[in-house]
């Protein structure tokens, strides 16, 4: 059953049928429950320069406040526009030509599933179940949603690449990839078993969590994500990230995406950078002169943009759409699920790394809902964010989908639009649904071309990198910090840059599958960026002493232990305490 407290103020178990009658009858029958009084025009009003900008501030509905249906009809559309773009693009990504090279179809399915699975799982965290006779919950109770991460994209391309190699996967006569759904399978059944990892760790206590995962491990290791992935970004931006990349002389994909494409062109053509361009400005505009609600979904206006000009200019295909169903559900295509032992640390790596993001997205969460970020109830709703977490990976990986962590950017239009009122949250789901379950809907986003989708993930994948700079910011930069982030992003940005640089290294090519499994683990893992610097750092923190000077009681107490030193002590020298949070 859910949470009792977090009903409402005038629910509880004890409320008569007729009362909820009455509430529903004035929300869905009333001016007030329907509209209110809330200045609408707040959410459309651009930021024009010169232009007379009202000094009220609009109202914060609170968590359990009172709110008209088509204001949280509205501001539940705005949070699902907010986290399309982050829902679609893994599966369009890993199901790709950079992927496991899977039919048209199956994109369509898997980006349909990615929105239905989002809608269901957000609605998990925004509940908050309690587990019968015990102090601990499932989910956050807030507006937490949770969409795809990015976190598996680049762990899941490096096993993809292992796969075809070792012969896992099939490769045509002239490399290219052949479809390989199994790859997929081995990928979610692996992960719907190693998401117990963030299952066991929701159950730490969060002193002893923010102890093992603080911010000089966090930090640089999401900013690695970021890095590695807007590779990816740049790719696309430039015309594609298949085979044509290399700019072959002749055959199938000497244009991109290939010579059968409309309007295809050769990679790195001026055509292609404009309209990744054009993607890339239409989100810097809408931030610089948009309104609340354009700037909360500048990266979805910006695709939108791109598409309508190349759909102009002919770049669009549309038999994906033509073709595909009226509607779509999970599971209407399946995969073989099975476990691949390469990819059992690599993945375990990435559910540490969403449980960390976990924290410091409920965190934020919290700070800009207006509620304490400290005491029992905060460390609750941490508890229960990480452990809806670990089981929506679990859920997703059953769903056929690769795991959910919670979204950062929704934290934006809450601080946006002054709400943090789960009826708004429940809405969102319910739009998330409503996309996916129209199929023709997921073929249109399937359909947009590379630049254009390349111009966004750029940006979207660069947004990532400096939300690890963000959590690195935090640390007090001092010898010890300093050293530790350099050890740790030494290899990291290695790795990341060089990613064949370990393959060298194990050479066994004997029948002996496990020892080779074994190898291939370890080989994944030294070629994945973040989770050498996962490693290193979280290794680093726990070994290395505090330094004496390092403490900054103690430059205080030198400072008043030297009387012939009449210099006051200025706030510069004074290294500021760290938070510890991540």
């Amino acid at each position: 059953m859910g949470e009792a407290d977090q009903i409402g103020p005038n629910i509880g178990p004890k409320q008569t049928l007729a009362d909820r009658a009455n509430r529903v009858r004035k929300a869905f029958f009333t001016k007030e429950g329907l509209i209110g009084n809330y200045d609408y025009a707040f959410l459309f009003r651009p930021n024009i320069p010169f232009l007379k900008k009202a000094r009220r501030a609009s109202p914060f509905f609170g968590l359990h406040d009172s709110m008209p249906v088509f204001l949280a009809l509205l501001l539940g559309f705005q949070h699902a526009l907010a986290m399309l773009a982050g829902v679609m693009t893994p599966p369009i990504i890993l199901s790709g030509q950079g992927g496991v090279n899977l039919d048209t179809d199956y994109q369509q399915y898997l980006v349909s599933t990615s929105l239905i699975v989002c809608g269901i799982l957000s609605s998990i965290q925004i509940t908050r179940f309690h587990i019968w006779k015990t102090p601990y919950f499932i989910g956050t109770g807030l507006i937490s949603v949770v969409g795809t991460s990015f976190a598996i994209i680049p762990v899941a391309t490096g096993a993809f690449n292992q796969m075809y190699a070792n012969g896992f996967c099939q490769l045509a006569e002239d490399g290219t990839r052949l479809p390989c759904p199994d790859a997929y399978g081995a990928l979610i059944g692996t992960c719907a078993i190693c998401a117990l990892t963030e299952v066991a760790i929701a159950f730490m206590p969060p002193k002893l969590l923010k102890k093992i995962f603080p911010p000089i491990v966090t930090g640089p290791t999401v900013m690695l994500i970021g890095v590695h992935l807007i590779e990816t970004g740049f790719m696309n931006w430039a015309g594609g990230n298949g085979l044509c990349a290399a700019k072959p002389d002749d055959g199938f994909f000497r244009l991109c995406p290939n010579i059968a494409a409309p309007h295809a062109l050769v990679w790195g053509s001026a055509e292609f950078i404009g309209l990744g361009f054009l993607v890339f400005v239409t989100i810097i505009l809408c931030e610089r002169f948009g309104s609340p609600i354009m700037k909360s979904t500048s990266v979805i206006l910006g695709l939108l943009t791109g598409c309508i000009v190349a759909a102009a200019t002919g770049y669009f295909d549309d038999s994906g759409i033509t073709s595909a169903p009226v509607a779509s559900f999970i599971w209407v295509k399946t995969f073989h699920l099975s476990l691949y032992g390469p990819l059992v640390l690599p993945i375990m790596t990435v559910f540490i790394i969403c449980a960390c993001e976990a924290v410091g997205d409920v965190t934020a969460t919290c700070d800009v809902s207006r509620l304490e970020v400290s005491g029992p109830e905060f460390e609750s709703r941490i508890q229960g964010g990480v452990l809806a977490d670990g089981l929506n990976g679990m859920i997703a990986a059953l769903c056929t989908i690769t795991p959910m962590s919670t979204f950062a950017q929704n934290n934006g239009v809450i601080a946006l639009t002054r709400c943090a009122n789960r009826k708004a949250g429940y809405c969102c789901c319910f739009f998330l649904i409503v996309m996916g379950l129209f199929a023709k809907f997921s073929a249109a986003l399937v359909a947009i071309p590379s630049p254009v989708l390349g111009g966004m993930t750029t940006f979207l994948f660069c947004a990532v990198a400096v939300s690890g700079m963000a959590i690195v910011n935090r640390v007090p930069f001092n010898r010890r910090t300093r050293f530790i982030l350099t050890a740790s992003l030494a290899i990291g940005y290695g790795a990341t840059l060089v990613p064949t640089w370990f393959d060298g290294v194990f050479t066994y090519s004997g029948d002996n599958h496990s020892l080779r499994g074994f190898y291939d683990a370890i080989t994944l893992v030294m070629e994945t960026g973040f989770a050498i610097t996962a490693f290193i750092s979280m290794i680093l923190n726990l070994i290395l002493p505090e330094e004496f000077e390092d403490t900054p009681e103690n430059v205080e107490d030198d400072r008043a232990a030297t009387p012939e030193s009449n210099e006051p002590i200025t706030k510069s020298e004074v290294v500021p305490p760290s938070k510890e949070t991540v």
